[in-house]
């Protein structure tokens, strides 16, 4: 039996009338969006027809899921809030912290050692207030969601940027920063602007070694990374119809890479057939009696146009395996056209690792694909060139290909297999290398490729393809290879070409594990300590942010303007900062360190006109911050573009930033600025960039009358004397107003409770 079943039959039992009346309220057909968008407003919201990204909406979500990097930070806030039990089913999934080094094993067993206080923290606030733990080595947070808690026409939310996975489903499930969680936690209404609808229409079937993960790769390519900004990208069309269940949620969980809010499909027959090969049969049984309502209505996809805001049409029949990066997830390449991009853009042509697997791609189908190459490969006398790494979803995931021979093809050919989580791909990787900062090419079959991520190295040109391509070309050890067309010499010269990859679905004698890794929440969390030491360097109880002051954003400086793309990456980097996530005061020190001063060409040094030094970032923002000094933060287009980790805004908020003021925001990342309390601020003309002077005294002049759809002012004081103002937007409602009132959406939260 499923989790929460009797949330999912009440979830079932409401639906048909709920459409019903969302469809006579807004007077058209509507798309599954919509109906499940519809279909969870809270009371607070009433029903009507919403302006698609315009009207402020609050929903009401049927769980939340967080991952251990982020659940620290979320659970200290809700530890804030004062409830004593979540008000929806929630979890916690351990799978950020263990470092990929050795092998799977070994791996764990130092993550439980080096971890466990966070472990025991994670388990121990989770027993206390009812959610759902998940242990180390149990699996990647989106694998163990689709696996067990993931239902067509449900929506939740996620601390992880990634959580659209679960679209594969047919959810509406949206990646958030901790304090969103923990809004829906405290049983508060969510908000979120009416989001816009993308359709994506997709014919033909796909063939050979085209798969699911070259679809969002090539939506990437038209929609680049702010393309579905504001945006739920909805799939639809015989081609959709074809495709796996776990394909699907490869397509939604890379579609956070073209900055959309969520990605879904409607429900259909592999989504039955996943439910029942995961032990979910009473969930498929109630989903089959509303499948009508699972999907959108008729119209809509017979006449698109008309219903989305805007249609993209991509013919599977006649789609290319596809390439993208480096580094950004948007730059896309045919494989036909690569190798000469590798030529053009002297990209390095020697494939150094190949790297498959990570909550994208490690489904039982992506597994056994690959695997069937490296078989094919071993019978045609054939080794991995480059070295090579499979890293399975989820425990479930990795006995049930143990047991079906799928591991032992890999090691067979010179593979590792890592541990359950996420590892190299948010940079938990112990990288082998003879130069940490060599320019050199890896392909992984992950989501994101920004500078640095994987391995810490700038000069890492980082692609991503499918996990069948990447298999093949890891065989072959060159970026030139074209498994499609070009041939491979074996150990006895010959020339060999590898077969196209197939596979199996769904594993024929079914899904087995032996421990899963769940750990159900105490009945009665009332008398269980949450102990967090004063003395941790890893584990920080939260003091509230007080809230800014008028005087305070006057004669601001400017902590660092910061030159082209500057993603969470660059304004909280991982990898070794992992260890912080639960101590705001140390994390901090991580505060922007990646961005490019716009000043000086140069990360991590700016200068400060308190000791008329040049400093860090972190030290420079606690000097002004200790002097009583105000700071503002500048950026370019889609700041904050990637994760969803709210570290990113606590930490200028802890730093004494009062402002962040760009041309464009990442749409979590502004979210998570609004609910810090700080001012989210973006250009009118985005030519004021550039009026913005390394000694500038920047002031709002206007912060007092802030008020929605009202532009406020910003006046430079430049050193030579003179000065320039100009108007700066904002997209803050009266209750986002009042967050910064309160100094956090928590204190505002705290507040409404205590009543």
């Amino acid at each position: 039996m499923a989790f929460d079943i009797d949330l999912i039959r009440r979830v079932y039992d409401a639906l048909p009338a709920k459409v019903a009346a969302a469809r006579q309220q807004l007077g058209k057909p509507l798309t599954l969006t919509e109906k499940i968008l519809y279909t969870h407003l809270h009371p607070e919201s009433r029903l009507q027809a919403y302006g698609r990204g315009k009207d402020y909406v609050f929903f009401q979500p049927d769980r939340v899921a967080m991952q251990d990097a982020t659940a620290q930070m979320a659970l200290l806030q809700f530890m804030m809030a004062g409830r004593d039990k979540v008000a929806v089913p929630s979890t916690v999934h351990c799978d950020h912290l263990i470092l990929a080094e050795t092998g799977a094993d070994a791996d764990l067993a130092r993550a439980n050692d080096e971890n466990s206080e966070v472990y025991d923290f994670l388990s121990t606030v989770s027993d206390k207030y009812g959610i759902g733990f998940w242990k180390p080595g149990a699996g990647i947070i989106h694998q163990i969601v689709l696996e067990n808690y993931a239902f067509p026409g449900g929506m939740m939310i996620g601390t992880d940027s990634h959580t659209p996975n679960a679209g594969g489903l047919g959810m509406v499930a949206i990646g958030v920063g901790g304090a969103d969680a923990v809004d829906v936690m405290a049983g508060m209404p969510w908000e979120l602007k009416m989001p816009k609808v993308i359709g994506v229409k997709l014919t033909g079937k796909l063939s050979g070694w085209t798969t699911p993960k070259d679809v969002i790769l090539k939506v990437a390519g038209v929609l680049t990374v702010k393309g579905g900004t504001g945006a739920i990208v909805e799939y639809f069309g015989e081609g959709a119809r074809s495709m796996s269940c776990t394909g699907k949620g490869t397509i939604c969980n890379m579609g956070a890479e073209i900055g959309a809010t969520t990605s879904t499909f409607g429900y259909d027959d592999s989504m039955s057939r996943y439910l029942k090969a995961t032990d979910r049969a009473d969930v498929a049984e109630l989903a089959d009696r509303v499948a009508e309502h699972l999907t959108g209505d008729a119209e809509v996809y017979a006449n698109p146009e008309q219903y989305f805001d805007r249609v993209i049409e991509i013919d599977l029949n006649t789609l290319e395996p596809h390439i993208n990066g480096p580094y950004t997830p948007d730059r896309a390449f045919p494989i036909s056209q690569f190798a000469a991009a590798v030529e053009k853009f002297e990209f390095p042509p020697v494939l150094e690792v190949g790297l498959i697997g990570s909550c994208t791609n490690s489904s039982y189908e992506d597994l056994d694909r690959s695997a069937n190459i490296a078989k094919d490969a071993k019978a045609k006398g054939l080794r991995f060139k480059s070295e090579f790494t499979v890293t399975p979803g989820s425990e479930q995931i990795r006995y049930t290909v143990e047991r079906d021979g799928i591991l032992a093809a890999f090691e067979e050919t010179g593979a590792t297999v890592l541990a359950n989580a996420c590892g190299p791909c948010i940079g938990q990787w112990a990288r082998h290398t003879d130069d940490p900062n060599r320019a050199n090419s890896i392909l992984t079959s992950f989501n994101r490729n920004f500078a640095k991520r994987n391995d810490g190295n700038p000069q890492t040109r980082g692609f991503v393809a499918s996990p069948e391509l990447v298999t093949a070309m890891a065989l072959s050890g060159s970026m030139k290879f074209n498994p499609l067309t070009d041939t491979l010499t074996n150990d006895k010269g010959e020339q060999v070409k590898l077969d196209p990859p197939t596979g199996y679905e769904l594993p024929p004698n079914g899904f087995a594990v032996e421990d899963a890794g769940f750990q159900s929440p105490a009945e009665d969390g009332s008398g269980i300590e949450v102990r967090v030491s004063e003395t941790s360097d890893r584990l920080q109880l939260l003091e509230p942010f007080k809230p800014i002051q008028s005087e305070q954003v006057q004669n601001m400086r400017v902590l660092i303007k910061a030159k082209g793309k500057c993603t969470t990456d660059h304004i909280s980097m991982a990898g070794p900062w992992l260890t912080y996530r639960g101590h705001l005061e140390n994390i901090s020190q991580n505060c922007l360190i990646g961005a490019i001063n716009a000043y000086s060409e140069k990360t991590n040094t700016v200068l400060n006109y308190v000791t008329g030094e040049y400093m860090a970032v972190p030290d420079s923002g606690i000097t002004y911050r200790d002097n009583g000094i105000g700071q503002i933060v500048v950026g370019e287009e889609n700041y904050g573009e990637g994760s969803s980790r709210e570290h990113a805004a606590m930490e200028p908020r802890f730093l004494g930033v009062h402002a962040v003021l760009v041309k464009s925001f990442a749409r979590i990342h502004e979210t998570n600025l609004k609910k810090q309390g700080m001012l989210a601020l973006t250009f009118v003309n985005p030519d004021d960039y550039d009026k913005i002077r390394q000694d500038d005294k920047v002031s709002i002049t206007d912060f007092s009358a802030m008020a929605p759809d009202r532009h406020l002012t910003v006046q430079l004081d430049h050193a030579d004397g003179t000065h320039e103002s100009f108007q700066v937007a904002h997209t803050y409602n009266l209750a986002q107003i009042d967050w910064v009132r309160a100094g956090s959406a928590l204190n505002k939260i705290r507040e409404e409770l205590s009543r």
